[in-house]
């Protein structure tokens, strides 16, 4: 494969000039199992084209039809764990919000949705950090497993990476090698690490989040992007305006590698991960014959009409008495040749669309369990189409216990990328503290009753059980200061100078109740779905606000029968 013939893949003088630096290929073990997934993802290959031999010895190319199912399970994933709505939260909010504006700016998350959609299917993706010195601008790259190198690894992860892409150089195709590795550092530190961060559970586990420190590297280490780009020719050149090697300044990683949450069975100890349907390949292959054998058997089912000879006219030209055909051309309309009797007739043979619907329809089933979706995903509803991810319910739990564990890989790779961002955004003169630790909040109203969740929230904000700015802090991903400060608190201390808690604040926050809970009820009053847990939510407000009387109209709130009165104390 050489410069002109690129497709994608990692070009022949691209490879040999790794390996005299010194570096081993895993690609090479992993190439032929990403080819495969890669053809399955576009439905071609022998599958899906191939030739026949008929009774008479001819040779004639057949296609088969395809909905691309493992096309469709990649975009499926990629639509699930991520979308406009996933945010990148850091423990200080200006960094939540220089990153808000990043993402939005750069279209981040739309790519990355691509990304993730081509990294489950060929097992690998990665994001890297690409740098443009004289406009003093970060971007983010997005790379499949056709592009990904890595180049020092173990079971931790990968600590340094290589990308291949293709670039044009005044009209000329340039490969483009760009090697993010370790090297040395002189320069001052931005701020200092970050201190693992901990958190309890609802099990009561203590869970330690040390992103912030885990992907740090030792102090005088910091992250190089090498670039070395070849002509068409294979040859090194040094085109103009390229930094061949670019001290990132960064201790946190400038790459992060995606991957499906799933062992990878074909190579051992790869750092590249596996397709998200490389145990599901029978599963692909049967909805694509089910769904080739339902179109066939409408094809072949049509009616026929078979004519006698009376009804053609004849071309009597060049000596020779041809039958003129007439009707469509698509083998619907027959001759009856020396035949006189029954001048049309018809033939419609019964059509076997319910048994073939049934098949394909338990295909897709056994494509969505061995995908990770469950068996109810891909099926049909009584209207007789698929069901799309917003009519999941959230009782699927093969489905949420598998969207969980892409989840916690994905954030670490989000994490690390994000760290690496902000740290360099620093370098290039934005005024941005420290981070802190980065979590990501994912939007899982897809598959869950957000809705229903954020109505809990707020009737136990009005029943005091919870506070205005844990509700924001929760659903709106600010840290606790700035959500005090957007909910009217950050004039009430809540602790005193020696830690203890202030009764003033709790006093004070006890008698803004009312008015919390009233607003919560008159929103959801007319919603019966709800009537009880107003109805609880009411109850709880009264015994938490002493000597509050409630007086509500009987024909607003029907599901009281007089006003409720708790007596003072």
């Amino acid at each position: 494969m050489n410069g002109i013939e690129y497709d994608g893949w990692v070009p022949s003088h691209v490879r040999e000039y790794l390996k005299e630096l010194g570096y081993r290929l895993p690609l090479e073990d992993m190439e032929p199992h990403i080819l495969e997934w890669d053809e399955w993802m576009s439905a071609t290959g022998d599958f899906y084209n191939y030739h026949d031999v008929d009774s008479f010895g001819r040779v004639y190319q057949v296609h088969r039809r395809s909905i691309k199912p493992a096309m469709r399970v990649c975009r499926e994933w990629g639509s699930l764990l991520l979308n406009e709505q996933t945010r990148v939260v850091c423990e200080d909010q200006a960094c939540t919000d220089w990153l808000d504006g990043f993402f939005s700016n750069t279209g981040f998350m739309g790519q990355a949705q691509a990304n993730i959609a081509r990294a489950f299917g060929l097992g690998t993706g990665a994001f890297a950090l690409f740098f443009d010195i004289g406009r003093r601008k970060i971007k983010i790259r997005h790379f499949d497993a056709r592009m990904v190198v890595p180049l020092t690894w173990d079971a931790e992860g990968v600590t340094e990476c290589a990308f291949v892409t293709r670039a044009y150089y005044k009209g000329k195709p340039v490969d483009q090698l760009q090697m993010h590795v370790i090297g040395e550092h002189a320069a001052p530190s931005h701020s200092e690490p970050s201190e693992p961060f901990t958190m309890e559970n609802g099990e009561g586990e203590i869970i330690v989040n040390d992103i912030g420190t885990s992907m740090r590297l030792d102090e005088g280490k910091s992250y190089h992007v090498i670039t070395a780009s070849f002509d068409e020719d294979g040859n090194l050149m040094e085109p103009e305006g390229v930094i061949s090697d670019y001290d990132t300044g960064s201790p946190f990683p400038t790459f992060a590698i995606i991957k499906p949450a799933i062992p990878n069975t074909r190579v051992e100890a790869s750092p590249y991960g596996q397709s998200v349907f490389a145990d599901a390949i029978d599963a692909v292959q049967s909805v694509d014959l089910a769904f080739d054998a339902l179109v066939n058997e409408v094809s072949a089912g049509k009616m026929r009409i078979f004519l006698s000879d009376v009804m053609f006219d004849h071309d009597k030209n060049n000596g020779k008495n041809t039958p003129i055909p007439f009707g469509k051309g698509d083998c619907t309309i027959f001759r009856k040749v020396m035949s006189t009797e029954d001048v049309v007739q018809e033939f419609a043979p019964a059509l076997r669309t319910s048994s073939q619907a049934e098949t394909f329809r338990i295909a897709l089933q056994m494509l969505g369990d061995l995908c990770g979706f469950g068996l109810t995903y891909y099926d049909f509803d009584s209207s007789g189409y698929v069901k799309t991810a917003t009519e999941v319910s959230s009782d699927n739990s093969a489905l949420m216990r598998n969207i969980r564990k892409h989840e916690n890989a994905l954030t670490r790779s989000l994490a690390t990328i994000s760290h690496a961002l902000l740290w360099c955004a620093r370098g290039f003169g934005e005024p941005l503290p420290d981070e802190g630790v980065v979590t990501v909040q994912y939007d899982d109203s897809i598959v869950t009753d957000t809705s229903a969740e954020k109505a809990q929230d707020m009737a136990e904000v009005a029943a005091g059980l919870m506070g205005v700015y844990e509700y924001r802090m929760r659903w709106y991903s600010e840290d606790e200061a700035t959500a005090r400060k957007r909910a009217g608190e950050l004039s009430r201390p809540v602790a005193g100078s020696d830690g203890s808690e202030d009764n003033s604040a709790r006093l004070d926050a006890s008698a803004h109740r009312g008015t919390m809970w009233q607003r919560c009820v008159e929103l959801y009053s007319k919603n019966t779905a709800i009537a009880a847990l107003q109805s609880a939510c009411l109850r709880a407000a009264a015994r938490t606000t002493r000597g509050l009387t409630l007086r509500m109209k009987n024909s607003y709130y029907p599901w009281l029968s007089t006003p409720t009165t708790t007596p003072g104390t």
